[in-house]
């Protein structure tokens, strides 16, 4: 077990009967509970985890904070919010162990960076008063065009999945010297972004995710002391041919495989100790 060793990037899933998904959802998934997360929690070796809400329960999240009462000081939570949410409900959700608010910037009119912009921008002054960051989901091209306006928000900014950087493109890709740029620089307060080296297999196309090894090298080469990891457990997946009330399978992971194939790109103990312990605990306020 590695003492403080987290798992930044897990959803929970519950009974469809205690929460109910948005009916606008994309698909339907299984259940995944907090003592799955658990077991799959000491398969890795690890002590503790993000919960991040998913998409498909939309602002209730209920279920991500159940489980996270259950887990204790162990987990810490990034919510989704209403943009107009009061700062008593914030401050609520603090108290419970959220320490951020996810945007979906992949989906939709979000894609558009001025629509992008000013979710962010209102975004940040709501929750610039608890210490928060905004997670991003968000594709090269809009990072790219978001590059100034992250570089200089006033809140930390997390970046999933690699900024989604296809791994076939290689680090000459469009965009992707902007997200290395991001994760380098720093703004007047301080602050950087961070990128989640999660869910290889949303960006590979080859077998074993070796075709990954070269963006994830370079971002960790960037900054390690902004790299995040994340198992993306419990693999959703969205089956073609599937209507989204029907249910859509679990990818099958090998995450123990998938966190050694992280630390061979690290390539030393003490850099991924301080992308799995450290710098998880200074940005979720881990004790």
């Amino acid at each position: 077990m590695l003492t403080g060793g987290c798992d930044c990037h897990v959803h929970v899933i519950g009974p469809a009967t205690q929460y109910p998904m948005t009916q606008e959802r994309a698909y339907t998934p299984p259940k995944a509970s907090p003592t799955d997360l658990i077991a799959v929690r000491r398969r890795l070796g690890l002590a503790r985890n993000v919960l991040i809400q998913p998409s498909f329960y939309g602002t209730d999240n209920r279920c991500m904070l159940e489980a996270m009462a259950q887990l204790g000081d162990s987990a810490r939570g990034v919510a989704v919010v209403a943009p107009d949410i009061a700062a008593a409900e914030l401050a609520k959700l603090d108290a419970q162990g959220v320490r951020g608010v996810r945007l979906n910037l992949e989906s939709g009119a979000n894609r558009d960076p001025k629509a992008a912009a000013i979710a962010l921008n209102e975004m940040a002054k709501r929750i610039r008063p608890l210490g928060w960051h905004i997670q991003i989901y968000a594709a090269l091209p809009v990072i790219a065009a978001l590059g100034n306006l992250i570089a200089t928000l006033s809140v930390q900014v997390v970046i999933d999945h690699f900024g989604l950087a296809q791994a076939k493109d290689g680090v000459d890709q469009p965009g992707f010297a902007a997200l290395l740029e991001l994760v380098r620089a720093r703004n007047a307060s301080g602050n950087k972004a961070y990128v989640k080296l999660s869910a290889p297999y949303r960006i590979s196309q080859g077998s074993g995710y070796a075709d990954v090894a070269p963006i994830a090298r370079a971002l960790i080469e960037a900054s390690p002391d902004r790299m995040l990891w994340g198992s993306d457990w419990p693999h959703t997946d969205r089956v073609p041919g599937r209507g989204p009330l029907e249910l859509h399978p679990f990818r099958t992971i090998d995450g123990p495989a998938v966190l050694a194939l992280f630390r061979e790109w690290c390539g030393d103990e003490t850099i991924a100790r301080t992308i799995l312990v450290e710098t998880p605990a200074r940005l979720y306020g881990f004790t």
